[in-house]
């Protein structure tokens, strides 16, 4: 007879019990090992034999990281024309000029320069007009080393608020992109 199902030996483990539990779920590996489903694999309740998948919410964080990297397949920084790259927290601004076939940092500006920290007073974070001054300060340190073009990399977030301030006080200043 023909059969295209395992024997009752294959699924015997060494304890004599009959398991249909996935092989990457072995006891050899504690009933821990990872899964093809990564951490989301979990049991439900301890009374449970089988994983069930659990599902978790995705961060805010985590979303801007995946547009982030789907924004950073599309833009690429080069001598020519290097990569302008925004961060965004809570109480600073950061951007870097950067050249990605060097993986080196042309020019920088941040909230947390002295320069910029003590010009602009702010308490409750980075405001618009705080987002201003780092676009100037930027556009002079690009074009003091004679750039004058570059991409705009908005780091995955909205083109909005901050970020738009930012790049409009930079393109005010000579930077053309």
């Amino acid at each position: 007879m023909l059969s295209s199902s395992p024997s009752p030996a294959a699924l015997t483990p060494s304890n004599g019990a009959i398991s249909a539990a996935p092989s990457w779920l072995s006891p050899s590996m504690g009933g821990r090992a990872l899964s093809p489903l990564g951490s989301r694999l979990t049991m439900a309740s301890p009374t449970l034999r089988f994983p069930c998948v659990v599902a978790k919410k995705v961060t805010s964080r985590e979303n801007r990281i995946y547009r982030h990297d789907r924004l950073r397949k599309k833009v690429e920084g080069t001598p020519e024309r290097p990569r302008m790259s925004v961060f965004r927290s809570n109480k600073h601004l950061h951007v870097q000029v950067i050249d990605d076939t060097k993986m080196h940092t042309l020019a920088a500006a941040s909230t947390m320069q002295k320069a910029l920290s003590q010009e602009v007073e702010y308490s409750a974070g980075p405001t618009i007009e705080v987002a201003k001054k780092v676009g100037e300060t930027i556009a002079k340190a690009c074009l003091e080393k004679g750039i004058t073009k570059v991409v705009f990399d908005r780091g995955g977030y909205l083109y909005h608020g901050r970020i738009q301030a930012l790049a409009d006080a930079a393109r005010e200043n000579g930077l053309e992109f």
